[in-house]
């Protein structure tokens, strides 16, 4: 794991540098290498440089840490749907606001595999990852429920919703099976398998 010796030896308590991503970083890295259940708070915590405490002032349970400042991501969603042209059809508008939201760095590429591998292979975060999940399908909701004049409840935002879901999940779970494909790819091949539904929606 890069940077693993000098992590666990950082001063327990020293906060300067501390950062969600900080700390997720290391805490894949030890999932990654050990294995999610055997790691415990402490253990990142320690490899952090970080108190317990002061990882708890972060993430609420060890269960939230792979997922990073989701807030912040789901924000990153909304102003990405928001700053589509209202004339681009409905299914255009999810399509690319999708890839966009799922476009990183080359340099990432490893690191994101590891995150979506624990959060999408690790039995003990899938009912966790469900109310993750919630709020990535709200802001769907709600953009498709201001597109079609409906409320963000109503079963056609809902419907998109979970759909959207949907091609994402299988979207990541074919980048991780075959590493020849690309992000974009999967996604964007996903997506066209319901894409002509969305496109009959109204806005």
């Amino acid at each position: 794991m890069e940077g693993r010796v000098m992590l666990t030896q950082s001063r327990v308590g020293r906060r300067r540098s501390t950062t969600p991503h900080h700390i997720t970083d290391v805490a894949l890295g030890l999932f990654a290498a050990r294995g999610f259940a055997e790691v415990s708070v402490d253990d990142v915590a320690q490899a952090a440089g970080i108190a317990r405490r002061t990882l708890f002032r972060y993430y609420a349970s060890k269960n939230a840490i792979p997922w990073g400042d989701f807030d912040a991501h789901l924000q990153h969603l909304r102003e990405l749907l928001d700053q589509v042209d209202p004339d681009v059809p409905l299914g255009q508008a999810l399509r690319s606001a999708l890839l966009a939201f799922n476009t990183f760095d080359e340099s990432e590429t490893a690191r994101h595999r590891q995150r979506m591998r624990v959060i999408l292979q690790t039995a003990e975060l899938q009912a966790y990852s469900m109310t993750m999940y919630a709020g990535w399908r709200a802001v769907i909701a709600e953009f498709v429920a201001h597109r079609t004049g409906a409320e963000p409840a109503d079963l056609l935002p809902q419907t998109v919703a979970w759909t959207m879901l949907g091609v994402a999940l299988s979207a990541y779970e074919h980048w991780l099976d075959d590493e020849s494909v690309s992000l974009p790819q999967a996604l964007g091949n996903a997506f066209d398998v319901v894409g002509a539904g969305l496109d009959r929606l109204r806005r």
